[in-house]
């Protein structure tokens, strides 16, 4: 049956085609995202919801939406997904930074533009008739220093615009390296330094609680005589109180916003003071930005629900393409060993430590250790899956570890993961082998080689005789058809484990028998998705 999407917001139609071509069944109804109970009552049906700006993804929606596995925000902005209540549910939320970076960066180079020459209220004096032409003097952007804040993606095509006007550029960020920035060709600094130097600063993070109020009060006070000020990244970075006073006392010499700390922004501090130039968050308003993000979106949306590629993901790790198709039996393998250790483990778990050694090592980890957890957590909640388990775990206090090494055994990578509780420590290890067949390699230390089956039985016993005929017998006179087993020990006469491959869940009074036997140390029925 093919993934079914909803698009509740205003796409382009080529997005909407974008789902046709690719085999997905999608409902284009672009005004649906504002009638919130509407949606509520449709929600349900959808594997996916492609949104702008309108469609707020509220936990009441996602409460709703049973079989929903991911947002796709055409745009960069999430705000209106509730991303914690998403991850909760085990739904993705994916947004689409690069469609509108270039549109975004012009738009901040323009804002400059304006800010510098006074250009909106010269052209509306000139509007009025009263050709004011001594009124407006400018200044030059050449030989001026831009400061940059956040020299990320966007701030990087702005730094590289301004250096195109003969700017000086100095840029202040934490995860800038000194040879990234000599690429770049600009100054690295630190924000005081910034603050002090530039004639104009321009903000290109995204708001978080270390950028909040990051020209606050106190940053504007150290600024340049004379600095004009640009803001097209997010509301809630500068301080407005503090900068209108500063545009009114004169020390700073105009300001550029087309974002505000609360928006629609109706009223705001900055609103007809002089030289202060704002628009209505139009970063991104542009034909071809629209069109970009929209198809982006649904091209993502459409690789995840057909391929299990995950990109610009918010909430979980993101896999390329090619990364799925490599990692697509190591991740079952993960899920596999993880879902091995959770039926193992009756009692509360303190930590989950995985080790990948060879070429798995070299794969996408965090993607790996997803599955690896949501394997684990299934046994106690069955709707738990990738995006949900590392919230799950996190809730209960569960650490987690990885560890890589290069290739250290007879295999070309194997994941190995332990599982540790008050009482015990758990171990079991797996590979891929050549047919793209996750297997069992190890439990509890004893090597065995096992495929994984739908339904199996697994035993502990000490290594004597008779251990295998009372199992058949067992099965046999209960009705219970053994399709296959592996057996294994640790040393002849030691510990010994047993995996039987059954053709349905064994029922519990048979395990009872065998374990009245008592000739098992331990006795349990274990089941694996497959598919």
């Amino acid at each position: 049956m093919a993934p079914k999407v909803l698009v509740s917001d205003k796409l382009s139609e080529t997005a909407v085609q974008i789902f046709r071509d690719r085999g997905i069944d999608v409902d284009f109804m672009p005004d649906l995202g504002k009638d919130k109970d509407k949606l509520a009552e449709v929600i349900g049906q959808y594997d996916g919801l492609a949104i702008r700006s309108a469609t707020k993804v509220t936990p009441t929606i996602l409460e709703a939406a049973t079989n929903l596995k991911v947002v796709g925000r055409a745009g960069i902005g999430t705000d209106n997904v509730d991303k914690e209540a998403a991850s909760k549910k085990g739904v993705i939320v994916m947004n689409t930074p690069f469609g509108n970076m270039i549109t975004t960066a012009e738009h901040a180079i323009a804002m400059m533009f304006a800010v510098a020459r006074q250009i909106p209220e010269a052209s509306a004096s000139t509007h009025a008739g009263k050709w004011e032409k001594s009124k407006f003097m400018g200044v030059e952007l050449t030989n001026k220093t831009l400061g940059v804040i956040g020299a990320g993606n966007i701030g990087g095509i702005v730094c590289d615009r301004a250096r195109g006007l003969k700017m000086k550029v100095i840029a202040y960020d934490p995860f800038l390296s000194e040879e990234k920035a000599n690429k770049m060709g600009v100054e690295k600094v630190e924000l005081d330094d910034l603050l002090a130097r530039a004639d104009f600063i321009t903000l290109h993070v995204p708001f978080t609680p270390a950028t909040a109020n990051i020209l606050s009060a106190e940053n504007l006070a150290k600024t340049k005589k004379g600095v004009r000020i640009i803001n097209c990244a997010r509301g809630g970075l500068v301080d407005e109180e503090a900068l209108a006073e500063l545009l009114k006392s004169g020390h700073v010499a105009g300001a550029a916003f087309d974002v505000f700390s609360e928006e629609p922004a109706k009223e705001n501090a900055l609103f007809n003071l002089p030289n202060v130039v704002c628009t209505p968050h139009l970063g991104a308003a542009t034909t071809e930005a629209q069109e970009n993000v929209a198809l982006q979106v649904a091209e993502q949306m459409s690789n995840y629900l057909l391929t299990g590629a995950v990109e610009n993901a918010l909430n979980m790790p993101s896999v390329t393409a090619e990364e799925a198709k490599v990692m697509g039996p190591w991740i079952k393998l993960a899920d596999h060993l993880g879902s091995f250790s959770g039926q193992m483990t009756d009692e509360p778990i303190k930590a989950i430590n995985i080790l990948y050694d060879g070429v798995v090592s070299e794969m996408n980890l965090a993607a790996l250790n997803c599955a690896v957890v949501a394997g684990i957590m299934k046994k106690a909640n069955p709707d738990v899956n990738m995006v949900s388990a590392p919230v799950v775990a996190k809730e209960r206090g569960i650490q987690i570890s990885t560890t890589n090494q290069d290739k250290s055994g007879a295999f070309e990578g194997y994941i190995k993961i332990t599982v540790v509780t008050d009482k015990r420590e758990r171990s079991v290890a797996g590979t891929v082998f050549s047919d793209g067949k996750p297997r069992f390699i190890q439990i509890k230390g004893i090597n065995i080689d096992a495929e994984v089956g739908a339904n199996m039985l697994y035993t502990t016993n000490e290594d004597v005789p008779g251990i295998i005929g009372t199992l058949g017998q067992t099965m046999g006179e209960n009705g219970v058809n053994i399709a296959n087993f592996t057996l294994g020990r640790a040393d002849v006469g030691g510990e010994a484990i047993a995996l039987l491959y059954v053709d349905a869940p064994v029922p519990a009074p048979i395990i009872d028998k065998l374990c009245k036997t008592g000739m098992f140390r331990q006795v349990k029925p274990l089941a694996f998705d497959v598919s």
